[in-house]
């Protein structure tokens, strides 16, 4: 029986596709959502400056066709929502072949977040798009960060939510999935991960990824253990059964990538399939010097040697 291939960073393998704003905490680029259509990878990711310089500052949308080297094609700023900070956006491809842009907006002087979409015929078009609200949350959730995914049942999509109901504590967090038939109208389908009491991500997790291994779901997701952790989120694997609808299961001990340098964070995972197998990957790394950036790497499956070649290589 062949292991599947996990799309788990190993961090030493990647490229810097984006660098981080500036030196030091604060300045991070990630939180990305990619899209390969048509030979040609489409890049959503936010742009934030440290505490006090305006956090959240927009969602930009670049595309390349290495998947490595991106160019800016267009960028939606936090003040088109009015909110006062962005977060993990969503983009995806629909059947007709439009752009949807799931943006993940904070209400300003609360801890209060919402999802709105944005819809048009191109990438550069969501600039101008009306938005819409999708997931509004309420006096007792905050909702944000989706991942969205459309199979042939319908769509499917998953957000961190944090209870509001503790002043001081609202960092904590569940990831909830719901399902829609257009992807514009959301049903809860109930709590898809939740945290593990006296492990590394107790305090909170986030389904940061989510793809199909040996017929049933699995996921990636950010964890943290503590409030200090907040922002330096590590990544974990999870199992699912066969429906998108069944509860991961949170799998080891321990996280299984993080960044070698203070802090440790690794967080924001996208997983992009790639036509000949395998994966590339896009994620949030803490560097060095405190700041993230976006980094990518590509996995592929081990060359298969069967009959006289695999004769010569023994």
């Amino acid at each position: 029986m062949t292991t599947p291939l996990l799309p788990i960073p190993r961090w030493t393998d990647a490229a810097v596709a984006i660098e981080a704003p500036g030196v030091g905490a604060g300045n991070w680029v990630g939180a990305p959502s990619v899209v390969l259509h048509e030979g040609t990878y489409h890049l959503a990711y936010r742009l934030r400056a440290p505490l006090g310089h305006g956090r959240g500052l927009a969602t930009v949308l670049a595309r390349s066709t290495d998947g490595v080297h991106f160019t800016e094609v267009a960028r939606v700023t936090k003040d088109r929502f009015g909110a006062e900070s962005l977060e993990r956006p969503a983009l995806v491809v629909t059947p007709e072949g439009r752009w949807r842009l799931y943006v993940s907006c904070a209400t300003p002087g609360s801890k209060h977040w919402w999802v709105d979409v944005l819809e048009a015929d191109s990438v550069e078009d969501l600039a101008r798009a009306p938005g819409r609200t999708v997931l509004p949350g309420d006096a007792r959730h905050a909702v944000k960060d989706p991942v969205v995914v459309r199979d042939s049942v319908g769509w499917h999509l998953w957000a961190s939510v944090h209870p509001l109901d503790v002043p001081g504590h609202e960092d904590r967090m569940t990831t909830e999935y719901y399902r829609s038939a257009d992807g514009l109208t959301w049903e809860h389908g109930g709590t898809a991960l939740m945290p593990r009491a006296g492990r590394w991500d107790s305090r909170g997790v986030r389904v940061s990824a989510v793809f199909r291994i040996d017929g049933r779901w699995a996921a990636t997701y950010d964890g943290r253990a503590s409030a200090a952790e907040n922002w330096e989120e590590r990544t974990g694997l999870a199992y699912g059964g066969a429906d998108p609808a069944d509860a991961f299961t949170a799998q080891g001990p321990a996280p299984v990538a993080q960044s070698p340098f203070a802090g440790h964070g690794l967080r924001y995972l996208g997983v992009v399939g790639q036509p000949g197998g395998g994966y590339r990957l896009y994620y949030e790394g803490t560097r060095e010097d405190g700041a993230h950036e976006l980094r990518t790497e590509l996995l592929l499956p081990p060359v298969r040697t069967t009959g006289r070649r695999a004769a010569a290589a023994s």
